[in-house]
């Protein structure tokens, strides 16, 4: 269900996702208005679903995290038990930054974010232990050309 945003929303979650720690003082003066009534759309926002949790964008290879892989998985199996199985064995694993189930040939999608090579092995090799698949493809990404969480509003 889509919610209804007139222009100030939209200029609002525009600052919000380009810099969340800005001041609704900052934000005020940018979109045009002023704290309370900037504060309200906010809360209106959140409590309507639009804005879900602040978080903090961290540098994954400032931190190490070097390698990123795109996993193909196919599966011949898809009744709800292998389903709960797999999605508990992904929740629970940190590397899995996103996970994707898609139509079409592949089954799911894995973004998983690891140190090194051997990393993604010792990944792979924890999940394949704990749920069967049909088929797993791993591809490097050799370079990161566009990243962003912010929503064209």
């Amino acid at each position: 269900m889509s919610v209804r945003l007139d222009e100030t929303d939209r200029k609002i979650l525009s600052q919000l996702q380009q810099d969340a720690s800005q001041s609704l003082d900052e934000i005020a003066r940018k979109v045009g208005s002023s704290k309370t009534p900037v504060w309200n759309r906010i809360r209106k926002l959140r409590d309507a679903g639009v804005i879900g949790a602040q978080t903090v964008i961290l540098d994954p290879e400032a931190l190490g995290f070097e390698a990123c892989f795109f996993v193909l998985i196919r599966t011949a199996e898809h009744d709800a038990e292998w389903q709960k199985l797999f999605l508990d064995v992904l929740k629970k694993r940190p590397e899995v930054q996103e996970a994707h189930r898609l139509a079409g040939e592949i089954d799911y999608i894995l973004k998983v974010r690891v140190k090194n090579a051997r990393a993604y092995d010792a990944f792979y090799q924890a999940m394949i232990s704990e749920v069967k698949v049909h088929n797993v493809t791993a591809l490097l990404s050799m370079e990161e050309i566009k990243s962003t969480t912010a929503l064209p509003v």
